[in-house]
């Protein structure tokens, strides 16, 4: 009866591991530039919301698969539907110092890779 509930999950994790194309420690050294802590949006805090999700995919990539909640899992769809929409709006020309990019790299995901 699981087997649903099991195929949502693995095209969660399948989508979640397309859109999210840095490592751990790629990721992590990224959101300590200035470069990271200077774009997106911020909700009255000092860290940016995708800093901040940033952060949770660096925890996610060093949780292994079979223990994943569904706090994690919710987490993982909300990174791939980003990266998927913020991938449609690329702008024109060089992107390399961009803060499109800059701001996909915060959500794990180099456009140049």
């Amino acid at each position: 009866m699981s087997a649903p509930k099991d195929e949502e999950r693995q095209g969660t994790l399948d989508h979640f591991h397309d859109a999210v194309n840095m490592s751990a420690g790629e990721l992590e050294k990224w959101l300590g530039t200035e470069q990271s802590q200077e774009v997106g949006q911020k909700d009255g805090g000092q860290e940016s919301t995708g800093h901040a999700s940033g952060r949770r995919i660096v925890q996610l990539l060093r949780t292994r698969e079979g223990d994943l909640g569904d706090d994690d899992l919710a987490h993982m769809r909300k990174v791939s539907g980003y990266v998927r929409r913020h991938l449609a709006q690329r702008p024109d020309g060089d992107v390399h110092a961009t803060r499109w990019r800059h701001s996909l790299m915060n959500w794990g995901h180099d456009p140049e890779k």
